[in-house]
């Protein structure tokens, strides 16, 4: 048990602390979403969200008698139990005599937290927390949670994320001005080659300390998490990094446990499928690796035989020499990733391979994507991407086809209409620009994504009985405002996604099929022409 006065303590050291960040301004939930937990890899800058947050509610006349902030990483509280989450509401009660909002840093490090985050959330406390784990995403916890949370997925630094902290600002010229185009060009080479790890985005690529940063934070906060995660002894930590560096190497195409099993085995001796199944888990449960399934394959190889990249083009970049293509594609698989999330139960982004490959696609939005870092350098990559995503429109005629570049442009035409050819990061700014200079008509990414939690989160409402009879005139109105932000032809897709995903949490949690039918018609019943 943690004393009162440690607590006290803690919480007086915070106040001082988080006043002091200089905050880069990211997308965050707004305050309509109160109880919100923020995922993904240590030190993506989930904890600045916070702090953004709380800068935010200082700003607009807010003090800290209105809220707390407790990172569970503090060497303080070390010996901290579910039994002690009461007392640090109680010491802010004696500090100040006030219900706080709550800001819960780095919560997954306290056995049986979701059961004081769901008393919060069934007290209508206004709750943000972060976790460094990915089974925070899956339905299990999102269960046990009872759907009160909604999830925000936080990703080491976008391009124009990048280029906000190093106060490049972006216009309606910035392509076409010549000086701001190499400007742009210049920090673009240094996300390819560097990533977008906050801590090091304003350093330039070749400052020594970004490289002893990177591997620091690779070797000695990941693989160590990694491995204490999954119980790897010192004695087969090797295989752990000799594993990373194969899955490095094949992140241009699928590759299998079968396969990393034999390379492992080759240099190490023998290693059990179930071993090299348990290390590439435990990679993805700390959000080092990222999955890609095949849509076209079975069950089976939809989990055996896929896609993996790394969290930050920095870390891929330690085990690549000359390497331009595979950090190409992991850039526009992260910029996916950011847009759609990637939540195993309900995913958005996939590759197909079946005949041909085709490196992303995106069922809902009809979207096929091909990634080349040239494409007009060389007749064979020309032949090679173009006829993939011509032979595609036998699984999906009539989708939209791209091939993203480094640096090249142009349109393509083939028997089946146009594909368009473009460099990456301004395709990425490209969308960014549109939001920031008013386009009405331009799809929000954050607000669409705040629209699809709570819409889920009512439908888990309604299909549990913890809500009115039928669906309520406010989820009629978040229904209109997603259909606003989105073609009216793909809003049945939509919804049907957020369905699937709601779904995943009431099977976990037991509701009967009734119940989730009647839900799902009447949801049907409110999107009917």
């Amino acid at each position: 048990m943690i004393s009162k006065e440690i607590i006290k303590s803690v919480l007086a050291s915070n106040q001082d602390s988080v006043r002091q960040f200089k905050i880069i301004p990211r997308g965050i939930p707004s305050d309509e979403y109160k109880q919100t937990v923020f995922v993904g890899v240590r030190r993506s800058g989930k904890s600045f969200m916070l702090y953004q947050k709380i800068q935010d509610l200082l700003n607009s006349g807010f003090g800290w008698d209105n809220m707390l902030y407790v990172n569970f990483e503090d060497e303080r509280l070390n010996g901290f139990s579910s039994d002690d989450f009461e007392r640090i509401l109680d010491c802010h009660r004696e500090m100040y005599g006030k219900r706080p909002m709550l800001f819960l840093d780095e919560i997954q490090n306290i056995e049986g937290w979701e059961k004081f985050a769901r008393r919060m959330a069934d007290n209508q406390y206004f709750i943000w927390i972060t976790g460094s784990n990915q089974k925070m995403l899956s339905k299990d916890i999102q269960a046990r949670l009872g759907g009160r949370y909604t999830t925000k997925e936080v990703y080491p630094y976008s391009f124009k994320e990048y280029l906000d902290a190093n106060d490049i600002h972006l216009s309606e010229t910035s392509f076409y001005n010549s000086d701001n185009k190499a400007q742009l060009i210049r920090f673009w080479n240094s996300y390819l080659y560097g990533g977008g790890m906050p801590h090091v985005a304003q350093l330039p690529l070749n400052n020594p300390y970004r490289n002893i940063y990177l591997q620091d934070t690779y070797g000695k906060v990941y693989l160590n998490d990694i491995a204490n995660r999954t119980g790897i002894s010192a004695a087969y930590y090797n295989h752990l990094r000799l594993l990373l560096r194969k899955m490095a190497e094949s992140v241009l195409q699928p590759d299998s446990y079968a396969n990393f099993r034999r390379a492992l085995s080759s240099v190490s001796g023998n290693i059990s499928p179930i071993t090299v199944a348990a290390y590439i888990n435990g990679c993805e449960d700390a959000w080092l690796i990222l999955r890609l399934r095949n849509i076209a394959s079975h069950f089976s190889e939809k989990e055996t035989s896929c896609k993996y990249y790394f969290i930050d083009n920095g870390f891929l970049n330690m085990h690549l020499l000359d390497g331009k293509s595979s950090l190409l594609e992991n850039t526009v698989a992260l910029a996916l990733f950011r847009k759609y999330g990637h939540d195993a139960d309900n995913q958005r982004v996939f590759f197909y391979n079946k005949n041909i490959e085709v490196d992303f696609y995106i069922p809902e939005d009809e979207l096929a994507i091909q990634v080349a870092y040239t494409i007009y350098g060389s007749q064979n990559t020309y032949n090679r991407e173009v006829d993939a995503l011509t032979k595609f429109e036998n699984f999906k005629p009539g989708c939209k086809r791209m091939i993203l570049t480094n640096d090249e442009e142009g349109l393509i035409t083939d028997k089946h209409g146009e594909i368009e050819v473009k460099p990456f990061w301004k395709w990425s700014l490209e969308q960014d620009v549109k939001q920031t200079i008013g386009q009405n008509k331009n799809i929000s990414i954050a607000k669409l994504g705040e629209l699809r939690e709570k819409i889920t989160l009512m439908l888990i409402e309604r299909a549990s009985d913890r809500s009115d009879s039928c669906l309520s005139e406010e989820f009629k109105g978040a229904i209109n405002e997603y259909t606003a932000l989105v073609p009216t032809e793909d809003l049945k897709i939509h919804l049907e996604s957020l369905w699937r995903k709601a779904k995943a949490i009431l099977d976990a949690d037991g509701v009967s099929y009734h119940k989730q039918e009647d839900t799902h018609q009447e949801l049907l019943d409110i999107v009917k022409p």
